[in-house]
């Protein structure tokens, strides 16, 4: 068993945050109920107080904004949106209790920067564990590793980087190869490199894992195509889970549907242990596809949907600026974060593989075009229900 699982995680006030460390140490990743509704009310009152008190902006966002009494009333509290982190350096906590310092990775303009306390880190890295754990991919087996995240060198504080890295702790690493190696000026995506590793690891025959951002194996996929390599036989242990969109491939970007085929047809790996996850260093709860390949939100986290026209928030199934809502960050005032991505919310009897909370849809993230963002993604939106 991972010690992430097990591994202490304390809020820094035991007094003060006493229902956000409750919420937090709730074992179960799925469970959304009239307990964990409550608990997270007067955690979130805790984390905005947390804030109020430590940050002047937050002090003046909030300013005016009446306690929370239900969980519905989350609709109405203020929130940041992620852009804002692209520019503006906001803490809660001295910058000496800072002990991770990630930014985004996004591949063009300017990157987010984010500021996490021990706290804000040993709890998410305990959530990623828990889902999991709840999924049985936390193994005692060696397995080979691909990941299509930046190989890691001194001075890399891209989160993307930081989670591949991460993930690694979940089964002991027989290897692990680097889509994106290091060439001794910066990053390249290694084409050659990885199609060795998926030929050796299919020779092999021991589990693989790979992570990371999708286009780059779609683009490894191609190439052997290309030099008619394969079809290959990963086991069927092997695990492959993307994260971090498209980014500056979004015009060669393929539906997931088609790129999940492609897997099972070229690399043999079953539909089952192929998962999407979203997740961002403005908001770091781990969003990780189940089954049927969904979004579901996780018990430390509660998810909106605002209307591109009016912000206000909108009814399942309805499409708008997602935001994320948590108490568990103490680090920056990101407790309540709206997005540029655009997604909709769906009830959980939308989805039959047993999870009991809702989930969602992106619509739109990165766009499908170079330099389409998601806000001409929200005009066309606004355009087609005009």
């Amino acid at each position: 068993m991972s010690t992430h699982l097990t591994s202490q995680a304390l809020v820094p006030d035991a007094v003060n945050l006493k229902n956000v460390q409750a919420l937090c140490d709730i074992e179960e990743p799925y469970r959304h109920d009239a307990e964990t509704d409550a608990l997270f009310v007067v955690a979130m009152n805790e984390s905005n107080e947390w804030h109020v008190e430590r940050s002047p902006f937050y002090a003046n966002l909030f300013s005016g904004t009446a306690e929370l009494q239900s969980v519905e009333d989350i609709a109405r509290l203020p929130y940041i949106h992620a852009n804002f982190f692209k520019t503006h350096e906001i803490l809660s906590v001295p910058h000496e209790d800072v002990v991770v310092n990630p930014t985004s990775s996004g591949t063009t303009g300017q990157k987010s920067q984010m500021f996490w306390d021990e706290w804000t880190v040993r709890s998410g890295t305990r959530m990623i564990a828990r889902i999991f754990d709840h999924y049985g991919w936390i193994d005692a087996d060696p397995v080979s590793y691909l990941l299509y995240t930046n190989q890691p060198q001194p001075g890399l504080k891209t989160g993307s980087a930081r989670t591949g890295q991460l993930l690694t702790d979940f089964a002991p690493a027989a290897s692990i190869d680097y889509g994106l190696a290091h060439n001794g000026r910066g990053h390249e995506f290694d084409v050659f490199g990885a199609i060795r590793a998926l030929r050796r690891f299919a020779e092999q025959g021991t589990p693989v894992r790979i992570f990371g951002f999708p286009a780059f194996l779609s683009f490894t996929l191609d190439r052997m195509r290309d030099l008619n390599v394969g079809p290959l036989k990963l086991d069927d242990r092997s695990l492959i889970l993307f994260g971090g969109g498209w980014k500056g491939n979004a015009d060669k970007q393929i539906a997931k549907p088609e790129l999940y085929g492609r897997i099972r047809a070229q690399l043999g790996v079953p539909d089952v242990r192929i998962r999407d996850a979203y997740g961002s260093v403005e908001h770091s709860i781990p969003y990780i596809e189940c089954p049927n390949h969904n979004l579901h939100v996780p018990t430390w986290s509660r998810v909106l949907v605002r209307s591109v026209r009016t912000l206000e928030p909108l009814p399942f199934g309805e499409r708008g600026y997602l935001q994320f809502i948590s108490p568990y960050i103490t680090s920056t005032p990101a407790q309540s974060v709206l997005m540029g991505d655009l997604g909709s919310l769906h009830t959980p009897d939308e989805c039959d593989c047993g999870t009991s909370t809702p989930w969602f849809a992106i619509h739109g993230r990165a766009g499908v075009t170079r330099n389409r963002s998601c806000a001409v993604a929200a005009a066309e939106l606004l355009k087609d229900r005009s």
